[in-house]
């Protein structure tokens, strides 16, 4: 009881803040209404692509006879799905920046790797930074709405360590035609341990908008990312973890930026050490058909115009900037010798530290697209079948140290899609290939069948992918961030295979990935490239169990991961994963929707990758890493547009060597630790005008 009171008198503030917003907010919510039911899925993402995200959206449902019903969808980009908002509760991950399967250096907003490995599906230029991808706004991850009436969103999440989390969402039609939305997110952690604090800032504009007579389309977003991550390269010594007098685990000291006091805003995070990656992005696409029109009566003043495609004519134009900084700016000269010394240990690396130490690597890349787009539908109303044809024109140019650098890239596109009216087949066929420039020779290919059987089979898919890709940037000499290495010029070759199905019973996936001359980082700076085959084959299994105890109210979500590669390859994976979930849930005094219970993550001890600091990069070592499962305590329930949230992380730390503590610490990496107990509080409340 002393700790729960210590907690919310240190955080009485952030407390008093939330509790500003629930009655600031209060009047949006005067109107109930209910989120109409939409038709089932038929095309789920296949786990582990990057290509289109799971839907984490919460919504609600409730109705006042006297009000207006509120429906409320989304797409992705270049997707044909509508998606309804999704009102579950029982997976407090959806909520948070992280994922339940990836690996993280400990703190909310640290670099981190999914468990699944996945490698870059992608051909063309890539800079090669993705350790802070999971906490990035981009454009494939942008949602476009449509909504009959104003919808706003707002997450708090608080927790140990003054950690914060802050989401905003508010998307509402001007027209029937034309929609409008804004999202803010703010990740805030100071860490656990020394120069491990965070800030994150992401912002987005999006807007979609359909001329009357549907013939002209557009799509608009403003997307941009800071990501600020201090570096400490691990504590010194991990025994130090068990010393009685180190439970506060800032004494614990760290290899990199020293104890300098690092000063924390919530709203403005300053670091000594550490990473800063900043990108901006603005992206506007315009189609414009040619069809048949039709229209509908709706009554004596209202007409409905319809409108059946036969050829789209289509421009996307981007424009992105890039920024990836590493800098250690110590004042204290004894802090400033320590990293010194790293930075000579570790990377080869002489400076001259006489009066404190102002070191930075750095680069830039600004990016300009064109694609030119020409698009068919042979069958008239079903716009789910077509066939595409496409140009896009990339001028980019690098700043590095030693100086400037323009490159182009020329590529052309095409696509075959058909999802046919009864939704029972949905066959896809696309490709890219660049034909010159920086990236020439690149190309991606990608054919996928999926068959709906019945409400009970469910569906089943099979896939297949081969990417000839140009290794990241970073491996190129001319990278600020490649120390005294030939370029790796060999292009990287990608094989997928796949298989899926679904239903409401179980989920079952396959795949199998084949790589030659993979490129990686084999040390702190060095790079390499694997000229073997590296052959990874994983199978997941997901099933929902429901007991009948509790009075039928206990459900266990079982997933399960086997992953199998060579032990001397560069890729290391651990051979089992799994997540259990066991959840009392239900709907209780009508309206309190419930979901308790245990979160439980495990994988067997495997040879976790190291992380280089400067770089930015996870590598492999060959010190094997042994963790106790992750055991988390959730409590989450939803009344009518309310969401409450707590959860009890890291339950599995506990310690009675010395008292009671929770000080028996897992490892994300060598000299990584994971945090201790971590008490985790939050509200997401949606507003309807």
């Amino acid at each position: 009881m002393l700790r729960v009171y210590k907690f919310f008198r240190k955080y009485n503030a952030g407390l008093l803040i939330l509790t500003v917003l629930f009655f600031s907010f209060s009047s949006f919510g005067q109107r109930p209404s209910r989120i109409l039911d939409g038709a089932k899925e038929r095309m789920k993402n296949i786990p582990g692509q990057q290509t289109q995200p799971a839907d984490t959206t919460i919504g609600f449902k409730h109705r006042d006879d006297l009000a207006d019903s509120i429906t409320i969808s989304y797409r992705y980009l270049d997707s044909l799905r509508n998606i309804r908002l999704d009102s579950s509760i029982n997976d407090f991950n959806i909520f948070f920046s992280v994922p339940a399967n990836y690996v993280t250096l400990g703190n909310n907003g640290s670099a981190g790797y999914p468990v699944i490995f996945s490698p870059r599906l992608k051909a063309g230029w890539d800079a090669g930074f993705h350790a802070y991808d999971t906490y990035r706004f981009t454009i494939e991850n942008t949602k476009f709405y449509k909504t009959t009436r104003p919808f706003s969103q707002i997450t708090y999440l608080l927790a140990s360590g003054k950690e914060q989390f802050i989401g905003i969402l508010h998307t509402q039609n001007i027209k029937p035609n034309w929609n409008f939305g804004f999202e803010y997110r703010l990740i805030s952690a100071p860490g656990i341990f020394q120069t491990q604090n965070t800030g994150h800032n992401n912002y987005r504009l999006f807007s979609t908008y359909q001329g009357k007579k549907k013939r002209y389309a557009a799509y608009f977003v403003l997307n941009g990312n800071k990501i600020v991550a201090s570096e400490n390269g691990g504590i010194k010594n991990d025994n130090l973890l068990y010393a009685p007098n180190r439970e506060n685990r800032v004494s614990i000291p760290v290899t990199l930026g020293g104890d300098v006091g690092n000063s924390f805003n919530i709203f403005s995070t300053k670091i000594a050490t550490g990473n800063i990656y900043k990108d901006f992005t603005f992206f506007l696409r315009q189609s414009y058909d040619v069809g048949k029109r039709d229209s509908i009566i709706i009554n004596d003043s209202t007409k409905e115009f319809l409108f059946y495609p036969k050829f789209r004519f289509q421009h996307s134009i981007s424009y992105t900037t890039y920024t990836y900084r590493f800098q250690d700016t110590l004042t204290n000269l004894d802090a400033a010798k320590a990293d010194l010394a790293i930075f000579k240990k570790w990377y080869d690396t002489s400076i001259n530290a006489n009066f404190g130490l102002n070191f930075f690597v750095q680069d830039k890349w600004q990016v300009l697209s064109n694609d030119f787009s020409i698009r068919q539908f042979p069958e008239t109303k079903n716009p789910g079948q077509f066939i595409e044809a496409g140009l896009r024109i990339e001028n980019l140019k690098g700043t590095f140290a030693n100086g400037t650098k323009n490159f182009y890239n020329v590529g052309v596109h095409g696509e075959y899609r058909n999802k046919t009216k009864n939704k029972k087949w949905d066959a896809i066929l696309n490709g890219e290939f660049y034909a010159a420039g920086l990236n020439a020779g690149d190309y991606f290919a990608n054919a996928s069948l999926t068959r709906f059987l019945n409400e009970k089979f469910g569906n089943i898919q099979v896939g297949f992918q081969n990417i000839n890709r140009s290794p990241s940037y970073i491996f190129e000499d001319q990278s600020s961030f490649n120390f005294k290495n030939s370029s790796v010029s060999k292009k990287e070759n990608i094989t997928v295979l796949i298989a899926a199905a679904e239903n409401p019973k179980f989920k079952l996936w396959f795949r199998n990935i084949s790589i030659t001359n993979y490129a990686y980082f084999k040390n702190y700076y060095q790079t390499d490239q694997y000229s073997s085959l590296i052959n990874i084959t994983q199978i997941q299994a997901s099933k929902k169990i429901h007991f009948k105890l509790l009075r039928n109210k206990l459900f266990l979500y079982s997933d399960f991961i086997v992953q199998q590669t060579a032990a001397n390859s560069p890729v290391r994976v651990p051979l089992f994963y799994t997540r259990q979930r066991l959840a009392f849930e239900g709907v209780f005094y009508k309206n309190l929707n419930l979901s308790t219970g245990f979160d439980v993550n495990y994988n067997t001890p495997y040879k976790a990758n190291n992380y280089s600091p400067v770089m930015g990069q996870f590598f492999p070592q060959d010190s094997t890493i042994n963790n106790l499962p992750n055991v988390s305590y959730f409590f989450n329930f939803r009344i009518k547009s309310f969401i409450g949230l707590v959860k009890l992380e890291n339950l599995n730390t506990a310690n009675f060597a010395y008292g009671f503590n929770f000080t028996n610490n897992n490892f994300a990496a060598p000299h990584y630790p994971t945090p201790g107990l971590i008490f985790r509080l939050g509200v997401r409340w949606n507003f309807v005008n």
